[in-house]
């Protein structure tokens, strides 16, 4: 049964940081605005949260961490009648698997996400140089300041409030003299705006959803690579992201049945590898466009 539910969570794609804190943090809500294809009419939006403590921020999408009472109860269910429940029918999937990760003062980032069911980090050396200007605007609740940037292939316009004193924002985003409140390219491919912030007492990185993880043998430590090797493997899983599962279902195994279910173990695998590959296909249009250039010319 233990090794039944780990073989699930492989598909909750949620990146688990290696430490577990508590401490008082900010989190700061943002609606992320989005063209999921690049020729897309339909626009697309999640919530997407910055969590600050007095060491670190850490971006990432909400969605999975927002169901956590959810998952919970669905799990505890699983594990006192030992019969399998199918969590993924209940729950939302993430648009965003990644976590980033900004260690202050400096901001070194750190760009964190599952492959399969191994969690990589990567250095992630970004630098922002900002044209400030003297353009103001109310956004929202918040007397913000006009500032530009080039980032990732895109041009981007922020508005940033003095008001709050982090200087941090959204995604990769910081090094103004205040908080991002607002922030989008200019051909609003992806647009985030602050929609609200709360304090979190005794504050934890890991949501439930990353300790049912590491409860059921998907590691929650995060191993180091480089931004070239991770691109590397991300893009064979995302060609067979079954293939760890493979390696560990004997083919015996992949007839019998799921513990309280008509569902057989190989069945099970044929729909989180559609899961998975709808995951990979949603979007082709990644926020930083140089990328997908530079890994076509090579």
């Amino acid at each position: 049964m233990k090794k039944l539910l780990s073989v699930f969570f492989i598909v909750l794609f949620v990146a688990s940081n290696a430490q577990e804190s508590k401490e008082t943090a900010n989190r700061f809500f943002y609606e992320l605005t989005f063209k999921p294809k690049k020729d897309s009419v339909k626009l697309e939006k999640v919530i997407a949260i910055l969590d600050i403590t007095g060491k670190k921020s850490i971006y990432q999408d909400y969605t999975v961490p927002a169901q956590d009472s959810i998952i919970k109860v669905a799990v505890e269910e699983i594990e006192k009648t030992k019969a399998w429940k199918d969590v993924s029918k209940l729950i939302k999937m993430p648009k965003f698997s990644y976590k980033i990760v900004k260690n202050y003062p400096d901001m070194k980032e750190q760009y964190i996400d599952r492959i399969s069911m191994n969690l990589f980090g990567y250095d992630d050396d970004v630098k922002f140089n900002w044209n400030i200007l003297s353009e103001k605007e109310k956004v929202g609740e918040y007397n913000t300041q006009k500032a530009t940037t080039e980032f990732g292939g895109r041009k981007w316009t922020a508005w940033f409030t003095t008001d709050i004193p982090f200087q941090d924002g959204p995604y990769k985003f910081y090094g103004l003299p205040g908080l991002i409140v607002k922030i989008e390219d200019s051909e609003k491919n992806y647009s985030w705006k602050l929609s609200g912030n709360k304090k979190i007492n005794n504050y934890e990185e890991m949501s439930y959803s990353d300790k049912i993880n590491a409860k059921y043998g998907v590691p929650h430590t995060v191993t180091p690579t480089t931004k070239e090797k991770f691109d590397k493997a991300y893009a064979a899983f995302k060609l067979d992201p079954m293939a760890e599962f493979r390696q560990k279902v004997t083919p015996e195994m992949m007839s019998m049945k799921m513990p309280g279910s008509d569902m057989t173990i190989g069945e099970f695998g044929k729909k989180q590898e559609k899961m998975a590959k709808d995951f990979f296909n949603a979007n082709d249009n990644p926020i930083e466009i140089n990328q997908t250039q530079d890994k076509k010319k090579k």
